[in-house]
């Protein structure tokens, strides 16, 4: 009996990061596989949308030379080596099709039936698979892959891409750890996060920051000097604080970079690294030193983990597709790979849980795992973490406030 043709389009919105390019090759090598085509009612052809939502809503497509800007066509061959690079080869863009100041969705409607797109694999973070849920609600079948390097979408345990960020921000650590012991320096290293600190958090935890800063709890700066100060008045050389762009002092606003709207409606965060270097340097004597990360933390190769994670999320995307359970984005919960309804990962955002993973004393992750079942919580607010902890060493006791993070 011979199957009818369906095509796939994808594309990938957002920013970048490492993880994309294995999600693009296996939605192809999923859906092209012939080998397992005999349970398929369906055959695929699968195509690129190049530059995210800007591919689909930029002009009407008409020409085969329009065709060729903004798609390509994928097939086993085209992707093979994919997903060993990081980024994205079909590129990307913050393009809003449905942007109230620039309104672009009739382009983008009339591209999706011109391209004979029958259904659409969106892969990105809040803001692209919005405009998924939007299209859905006006008859477009469309499934989303999670991609976040702050790891904030809802519904999902894992966003592509996290992994990596972390990685990355590990290794560069490692590298100032160097110099910042050589000079005697202090190093503020600031990291993305608008609203989430998840990439701050493990990201400090992983490098073993003295201090972390996250969004979810102002911080106070005269508590950054004390624990600073005491680390100096312990002998250690040089401390590192690893602060994301959303966090700020209590009582103060979010530094903000550039106040251009995106169109999604987001300025540009950044800046409170200096600031905070700056005020370290000016309140202690201290030399004290910002970096800032920046697209570092999107760039290169993914890890085995975002690559594994891009396999199985693009598998679970063409399983969604051939079970026709649409508006549904992939997601990774409690170790199985399963589905939410889009609505459900949109329009909010998944933060750290102060209580159980972050320490607000030491500003740092929490040092408690096991406690819930003494009647303390998991976080920085029990019973053990409001206390000095003493060191017993023979016969002197050193009182600490912390565990030695500071090397």
């Amino acid at each position: 009996m011979a199957r009818t043709t369906k095509r796939i389009g994808i594309l990938t919105g957002g920013g970048d990061c490492p993880g994309l390019n294995p999600a693009i090759k296996w939605v192809v090598n999923t859906a092209l596989d012939e080998r397992t085509g005999s349970t398929k009612k369906v055959r695929f052809e699968v195509l690129g949308i190049r530059e995210g939502w800007r591919g689909l809503s930029d002009i009407f497509i008409a020409s085969a030379e329009d065709c060729k800007k903004y798609t390509v066509a994928l097939n086993e061959d085209v992707v093979r080596t994919w997903d060993r690079f990081g980024g994205t080869m079909l590129g990307t863009s913050r393009t809003n099709p449905f942007d109230p100041g620039n309104d672009r969705s009739e382009q983008l409607l009339y591209n999706l039936q011109h391209l004979n797109i029958d259904y659409l694999v969106a892969i990105g973070g809040e803001d692209t698979l919005g405009v998924a849920h939007t299209l859905n609600q006006m008859g477009i079948k469309v499934i989303g892959i999670p991609k976040t390097i702050d790891n904030d979408l809802m519904g999902t345990d894992y966003s592509l891409g996290f992994e990596s960020a972390v990685q990355i921000i590990t290794e560069e650590i490692d590298r100032l750890r160097t110099t910042a012991g050589s000079h005697k320096r202090i190093f503020v290293v600031e990291t993305m996060g608008r609203h989430s600190g998840w990439l701050a958090l493990e990201g400090g935890e992983a490098s073993g920051a003295y201090i972390i800063l996250i969004p979810e709890y102002d911080f106070e700066v005269e508590r950054i000097k004390e624990l600073v100060e005491e680390g100096v008045e312990r002998g250690h050389r040089y401390a590192i604080i690893v602060v994301a762009e959303g966090a700020k002092p209590k009582g103060s606003d979010l530094f903000v970079r550039s106040s251009q709207i995106d169109g999604f409606g987001h300025v540009a965060l950044g800046g409170i690294g200096e600031f905070l270097a700056c005020k370290i340097e000016k309140d202690t004597g201290l030399e004290t030193r910002s970096v800032v990360l920046s697209h570092l933390q999107r760039g290169g190769t993914p890890t085995s983990y975002d690559r594994r994670m891009g396999r199985y999320f693009a598998i679970a995307a063409v399983d969604l597709i051939l079970k026709e359970d649409f508006d549904r984005m992939v997601s990774y919960q409690k170790g199985i790979i399963s589905s939410v309804p889009l609505k459900e990962a949109v329009g909010k955002t998944k933060k750290v849980n102060i209580k159980r993973y972050y320490d607000t004393k030491l500003y740092n992750g929490t040092r408690t795992m096991l406690l819930d079942h003494l009647g303390q919580n998991g976080g920085g607010n029990n019973t053990l973490n409001k206390l000095t902890y003493s060191i017993i060493n023979g016969n002197e006791k050193r009182k600490s406030s912390f565990w030695g993070f500071f090397r």
